[in-house]
């Protein structure tokens, strides 16, 4: 729920004279002087009030979510829950009622804003599990219709708030103090009000501190245990009937459990100061700051924050940075926040995303974490046969499912969607064509992995509300390959090391993939504005050395060096055979004689040479003008091949400005880096002698 008002006129600070109308301390008995507090009855309470009895015990016992005690509970309150299944019956039945009604009217584009505005209206009186599901559905504007998303998008923070004195008289009761003892001043009027609360601006007394208070709404939970009771039952009746292969009951188990944790405010307070622990430290990311000693299960005190909604003011930047800290969150720590919806992101106005309401959220586990990162390393290469193992490893397919069928089946499904490539994925696009594959295989969705998902495409829904093109899962991919590339996992490298290699041969376009989108892994503006102005050779080398030559990067470095002995032996091996077709053929009466050292592996060794210096160069461009100049071609003929190989690496030889600017870059480096750059020639050069003695020692013996 956000802690910020978000209007076109923000508060900014509490003024010197009540004009602002502040409740001000008070002579017993309490009362408000500078305003009237609010003592209407809100749409929830008189709709679904006779929900909220329950006893102390029963209350206590439903703290930490237990299906069994509430079923027990409610099977004590037979008519309550007869009552509940008759409203909710009713309600959605009528307003379904009335939308057949358009369709055989043929009025139904007439009455779309009438009908979005019902069945908001029809959430709010049903109450907050409701509004939760709805709160997830309004953040994918590629999903809803621009009418119920208008509708939809109020119930994130513009809920009809409960009375101010209710929620003063709770202030008392929980913390155990007067109102004017805690505050010097407080809002007589909610600044914002959603699903299980609402939120007050006040000033503590003693530090004279601007907070935010926010306070529980009464009966919410009594009203979503019993909601949940019901929504149980019904998966479990929908995956019988629809005969569906995910445990929809361990899905409705899961949200309920991480709903139960949001009504328990010490949790909340709790989450954010690891949140804040975890990322306040990221670059244009601000964490607000929670009062534990002022905190209980319904009440929550936290820093006030001063900002605008994210999908407001169309930051895409910041956008950016969330993406980023989203990946952070799922793949580097494992502690996420599972409700990102607009109310709970906004950009402060010193340009920062603030991220608010730490009640709902995620733990990915750390065998999760590496197998969602090699499904999505697979998925970007096209390696849909490993990709079908990483869906075991997820628990997405069973371990008995045929592995054949299924890599079949995913190649017909994302095989176009990869094709567009990895910066035109999209993640809601992915999940829709999934669908019969996924019935057809027995997938099935963890109850962990309910929540990742839903992270991602609210995320992403966010994201298309600033830019319609845009693609969560190509603005991720940047930082899953710097992490795939620089991790010290065994599992990572031993995937890394399946995917730059197959049948022992190198596959040097997947480590330039790999090394182009890490470089894009940036948050700062002004290096964003130079990776997409400014990608010169300079530059790209520089990023490479500088990673190469860092502890993170000695994996890969290590594959470097072994491919660059490789290279240089072939390329001694060519250059050998050269000058004796050279000299074979100045010779008179001598015909041209096709013998040659060099083995198949050792053209495709010369050919991983060139493309590693085009890479480190940045010389992709001097490839083309040769092949244009020079007319080389994939001609079979392997004796022309490797002699072009080989001519290609000496084309066109760098300019003395090239050099030196190559050169510059070394003094640039850190020391330590530049002691390890000087320890290289000595390791290739070990490598090349090892590897010319046992080829001449297998040439002689063998």
């Amino acid at each position: 729920m956000p802690l910020l008002l978000p209007s076109a006129q923000p508060i900014h600070s509490f003024p010197a004279t009540p004009k602002r109308h502040f409740r001000s301390k008070p002579p017993p008995p309490r009362a408000i002087t500078c305003a009237t507090p609010r003592l209407d009855v809100d749409a929830f309470t008189k709709k679904s009030g006779y929900l909220f009895d329950l006893s102390a015990m029963e209350a206590e016992s439903l703290i930490d979510y237990s299906p069994s005690r509430i079923a027990a509970i409610y099977r004590r309150k037979p008519l309550i829950l007869l009552r509940r299944l008759i409203q909710i019956g009713t309600t959605f039945g009528k307003w379904f009622g009335l939308r057949y009604i358009d369709n055989l009217m043929e009025r139904s584009d007439q009455m779309f804003k009438v009908r979005a505005a019902e069945l908001r209206k029809i959430l709010v009186e049903l109450g907050p599990a409701y509004i939760k599901i709805a709160q997830a559905v309004s953040s994918r504007p590629d999903l809803v219709p621009p009418s119920y998303l208008d509708e939809l998008s109020l119930l994130q923070d513009r809920i009809t708030p409960f009375s101010t004195e209710v929620a003063l008289d709770t202030i008392e009761k929980e913390l155990g103090l007067r109102i004017d003892e805690l505050f010097s001043e407080i809002s007589p009027e909610p600044v914002a009000a959603a699903s299980l609360g609402q939120v007050y601006q006040a000033r503590l007394r003693r530090s004279g501190q601007v907070v935010a208070v926010k306070v529980q709404r009464p009966g919410v939970q009594a009203a979503i245990s019993l909601d949940i009771l019901i929504l149980r039952f019904l998966a479990g009746v929908v995956k019988k009937a629809g005969k569906f292969n995910t445990d929809l009951q361990a899905v409705t188990d899961e949200w309920a459990s991480s709903l139960f944790r949001e009504m328990d405010y010490r949790k909340e307070a709790n989450n954010g100061l690891k949140f804040r622990h975890l990322y306040g430290g990221i670059k244009d990311v601000f964490i607000p700051n929670m009062y534990l000693e002022h905190t209980t299960r319904r009440v929550l005190l936290m820093e006030w924050v001063e900002g605008q909604k994210l999908s407001e003011v169309k930051d895409l930047f910041l956008v950016e940075v969330g993406v980023y800290c989203s990946f952070n969150q799922l793949l580097e720590n494992g502690f996420y926040h599972a409700d990102p919806h607009p109310g709970n992101l906004f950009r402060t106005y010193d340009g920062k995303l603030a991220y608010i309401d730490f009640g709902m959220m995620g733990e990915f586990k750390q065998e999760f974490r590496d197998g969602f990162i090699e499904a999505c390393l697979h998925l970007v290469n096209r390696d849909f046969d490993a990709l079908s193992k990483d869906f075991v490893t997820l628990g997405l397919l069973p371990p008995t499912a045929e592995k054949e069928a299924v890599s079949k089946a995913l190649t017909g499904v994302f095989q176009d969607a990869v094709a567009k490539g990895v910066r035109n994925i999209s993640f809601g696009d992915l999940l829709e064509n999934l669908g019969t594959t996924m019935y057809k295989f027995k997938f099935r969705i963890p109850s962990y992995f309910s929540l990742v998902i839903r992270s991602l495409a609210v995320l992403e829904g966010i994201a298309i509300s600033s830019d319609p093109n845009y693609k969560v899962l190509g603005s991720t991919y940047p930082w899953i390959a710097k992490k795939v590339l620089t991790d010290s996992s065994p599992q990572l490298r031993s995937s890394l090391q399946a995917l730059l290699y197959k049948d022992g041969v190198f596959r040097i376009d997947r480590l330039e993939s790999l090394l182009s989108e890490s470089l894009r892994a940036r948050t700062e503006k002004a290096l964003v504005k130079t990776q997409r102005e400014e990608a010169n050779s300079r530059v790209v080398f520089k990023e490479i050395l500088s990673f190469t030559l860092t502890e993170k990067g000695t994996f890969v470095r290590e594959i470097l060096i072994e491919e660059f002995a490789k290279g240089l032996d072939a390329l001694g091996l060519a250059t050998l055979d050269s000058l004796t077709s050279a000299a074979t053929t100045s010779i008179p009466f001598t015909g041209f004689s096709s013998f040659s050292l060099m083995t198949k592996e050792d053209m495709v060794n010369l050919r991983t040479l060139r493309r590693l210096l085009f890479l480190l160069a940045g010389l992709e461009s001097n490839e083309k003008r040769f092949k244009e100049v020079n007319g080389v071609s994939s001609s079979n003929n392997d004796q022309r091949t490797y002699l072009q190989e080989s001519s290609l690496i000496s084309y066109r030889p760098a300019s003395v400005s090239e050099i030196l600017a190559i050169l510059s870059i070394i003094p640039e480096l850190q020391p330590e880096l530049q002691q390890q750059l000087l320890r290289l020639p000595s390791d290739l050069a070990g490598r090349l002698i090892s590897r010319a003695s046992a080829r001449t020692i297998q040439r002689i013996f063998l």
